[in-house]
């Protein structure tokens, strides 16, 4: 584990997943975790009367994440297997995480529809679009500016609410970023 990582789930991504508006005792559904860089701040902060749900589509990193879960004594992670439709209820999410995972997606609207449906009233869309044409563009949003990230998102039933410059964890380091939250309208 490099010293970016340690710092960050020593106490780093607590502190900016409070500064976003994560609190105790919410139940968060981190989409698309990997292995767990935003997850396992999240557990620590929402704890244990509450619940982090990792999702991710690679058996693997979720086989990582729930071995860096119990370095970290933390039992209130469920990991879920899957691509884009997430085995939860409707409405049953205060918050749902989605950071430098879109890029991947071409149909990027399905995430967007998915986070719409599990989300509580009073709940928020935390969405950290990595790669945009402002920023270093890869892949599917090489051609997007933020603020078509940021339409594009609205027209899933989404109002940006806040857009905050900070500094966070992007793969093993820390990274100026654009981070996007929205509420349902």
């Amino acid at each position: 584990m490099n010293a970016d990582i340690k710092k960050w789930l020593e106490k780093g991504g607590e502190l900016f997943l409070r500064k976003i508006g994560l609190k105790e005792e919410q139940t968060v559904l981190d989409f698309g975790s990997g292995v767990g860089h935003y997850t396992i701040p999240a557990a620590k902060i929402v704890g244990n009367k509450s619940k982090v749900y990792a999702f991710d589509k690679d058996k693997n990193v979720l086989s990582e994440l729930e071995k860096t879960a119990r370095r970290f004594n933390l039992k209130n992670i469920e990991l879920i297997n899957g691509d884009t439709k997430v085995s939860l209820e409707e409405n049953s999410i205060d918050v749902v995480l989605c950071y430098d995972v879109v890029h991947y997606m071409k149909n990027r609207t399905s995430i967007y529809d998915e986070a719409y449906r599990v989300l509580k009233a009073g709940g928020f869309f935390s969405l950290y679009p990595k790669h945009h044409k402002d920023d270093y563009p890869l892949m599917e949003l090489a051609s997007l500016q933020l603020g078509t990230v940021i339409k594009e998102v609205e027209k899933s039933g989404f109002i940006l609410k806040d857009k905050l410059s900070i500094e966070c964890l992007h793969d093993d380091y820390y990274n100026e970023c654009s981070i996007l939250n929205f509420t349902l309208l």
